[in-house]
């Protein structure tokens, strides 16, 4: 078993770096400080680097990458601006990903050029102000009429949702039929009645502009259904299983950031005549925050493989999002604890990775909705009643 990174992914990861290092880190702070999204030139750069259309193949723009390369593009970028990592992987897996997936031949010619080279961006949203894991619980009705569906209701919480141009909107159409009866929805922001709502004050992940999503008679063509109306809770949970590779990767990428930044002031910072990271009760705390972010790793990476080459990837990809997100707060609690007063001050990024990492563990599927995916397969596979 060869687990060394290819040529390639090595170069991407070294271009990644490069980008985030000297474009990405003038910002970082900036957004997190004045909760402002990137400038346009900045989005535009991307564009021109394939970061908006990592995996879209290259007949639309995009760079066409394995998920390997899009694990290392989402780890590399995070590491440095969590809020834009959350942007990149939202609108790779979550909106192109699926419209590539289940779109039509005319949906993925009209809207995948524009999503894959970040001339608009796109989100997908699920979640209300009355239903988060019960998906099948949303209040979001698309009600047929002719040759359209209207659409009425409202989304929370939605990544992107005030910079965003075309979001996948689950919607109910028969309600009786609870998950059977959701389809998802090609929505554009020009439609009339589509209305951004506030943007979310938060914690973490402050450069990206998560919002309320509100919908009052937009009329949504039947053209815009994606795969058919009665796919959309299945859609739903296959689009998850990619997300999460992204959410596990962004973690990853914080957890690094915290971890180097940790054991560096710790060669650094000098207490009775000697650096701090040569006492052992440093020096086992940057031991475990290695050994955990290495295995995170690995286990994206697996679940990212697995994805590619076309095996069934849930439980694996519940998995790395499980332990990455637990890692990454973990590393982060224990680099506050190694800068000790300077970690909780403003003045250095080690609190940001600390807020910013919190959320990992509730988006895109909670930590106990993860571990109750995972225990489903344990119990599919020993069940022998």
């Amino acid at each position: 078993m060869d687990l060394s990174l290819s040529k390639s992914q090595l170069m991407i990861r070294k271009n990644m770096r490069k980008f985030a290092s000297e474009v990405l880190d003038e910002w970082a702070g900036v957004l997190d400080r004045d909760s402002t999204p990137l400038p346009a030139d900045v989005v535009r750069e991307m564009g021109r680097l394939n970061i908006w259309g990592i995996q879209a193949p290259a007949e639309i723009g995009g760079a066409g990458l394995d998920t390997v390369s899009y694990s290392i593009v989402i780890e590399e970028i995070s590491r440095v601006s969590a809020a834009v990592g959350l942007g990149v992987t939202v609108h790779n897996s979550v909106c192109l990903a699926p419209l590539l997936a289940f779109g039509t031949p005319e949906q993925i010619a009209r809207y995948g050029p524009d999503l894959a080279t970040g001339k608009k961006i796109g989100g997908f949203t699920v979640t209300e102000p009355q239903a988060g894991s019960d998906a099948s619980s949303i209040q979001t009705r698309a009600v047929p009429d002719g040759d359209h569906y209207v659409l009425n209701g409202q989304k929370a919480f939605v990544t992107n949702g005030g910079v965003g141009d075309l979001f996948l909107v689950a919607a109910s159409v028969d309600p009786a039929k609870k998950s059977k009866g959701i389809a998802i929805f090609i929505v554009e922001k020009s439609m009339e009645g589509f209305e951004v709502g506030k943007i979310e004050d938060m914690m973490g992940m402050r450069g990206n502009m998560v919002s309320e999503l509100f919908f009052s008679n937009v009329i949504i063509p039947r053209e815009n259904v994606l795969g058919r109306p009665e796919d959309g809770f299945r859609i739903s949970m296959k689009t998850l299983d990619i997300g999460r590779i992204g959410i596990a990767s962004q973690a990853l990428g914080i957890g690094t950031a915290a971890y180097e930044a940790a054991a560096t002031y710790a060669m650094e910072r000098k207490q009775f005549d000697r650096p701090i990271g040569t006492f052992q009760a440093v020096s086992f705390m940057l031991a475990d925050m290695k050994t955990h972010l290495d295995a995170s790793r690995l286990l994206i990476y697996r679940a990212a493989d697995l994805k590619d080459r076309g095996m069934p990837y849930s439980t694996e990809s519940a998995m790395c999002k499980l332990y990455a997100s637990s890692t990454a707060m973990q590393v982060c609690m224990q680099a506050l604890q190694i800068f000790g007063g300077y970690g909780y001050v403003k003045d250095l990024p080690v609190e940001r990775f600390f807020r910013d990492a919190k959320i990992t563990e509730i988006y895109e599927g909670t930590s106990e909705v993860m571990k109750i995916i995972i225990g489903n397969d344990i119990i599919r596979e020993f069940n022998r009643f």
